[in-house]
């Protein structure tokens, strides 16, 4: 990616925040380092299907295209439709959708029963509670036993939470982020 692409999806990242707080979660794009991290994280070689949850610009989705198995399936969630075309444009062997509540759905129009992998983006700290538990329902329903969640937050106000379902196996603290962010590694009980 050059410079002034960089440029110009910060620019459109701290836009859509500043009009969408709740739903876009940061003023800027998550880092190299941070995407890096949570993408380094996961066993590749046991994952086939894997789901993108707030792809956002595509900082996560790119280390993510790097590593898929050939013959698995991405499906990315972003609810903002600028974001989700320009993802579209630049992943178009992937499955796009709009709402990570629909996630069950979603994957099962594809034809596939369970996914191996949840890498997650989404402001959980920003939604309201029931929303919080209606999209942790779904990636609990959808993951297969064993599978891999991976998330970014910015508190540990998920820990909890997260506990119910999932064995957490480590918590990163990445600090070469705007603003500096944890990233739980878990496999779901």
């Amino acid at each position: 990616m050059n410079k002034s692409m960089s440029v110009s999806e910060k620019y459109l990242f701290l836009s859509k925040f500043l009009r969408f707080p709740k739903q876009i979660g940061s003023v800027t794009p998550s880092s190299k380092t941070l995407a890096k991290k949570m993408v380094s994280s996961i066993p590749w070689g046991t994952v086939r299907h894997v789901v993108e949850l707030g792809a956002g610009t595509g900082a996560i989705t790119h280390f993510i295209q790097e590593e898929v198995h050939s013959s698995g399936k991405v499906f990315v969630f972003e609810k903002d439709p600028t974001l989700r075309q320009l993802l579209k444009e630049q992943y178009s062997e992937y499955n796009f959708f709009a709402d990570a509540i629909q996630l069950d759905e979603a994957i099962r129009s594809k034809g596939i029963e369970q996914i191996d992998c949840v890498i997650s983006g989404l402001p959980f700290a920003n939604f309201p509670q029931q929303l919080r538990d209606g999209i942790m329902e779904q990636v609990v329903q959808t993951l297969k036993p064993g599978g891999w969640f991976v998330a970014f937050q910015y508190s540990l106000q998920m820990k909890k939470q997260l506990e119910q379902h999932f064995s957490i196996i480590r918590i990163h603290y990445v600090m070469a982020n705007f603003p500096p962010a944890f990233v739980y590694v878990c496999q779901k009980k």
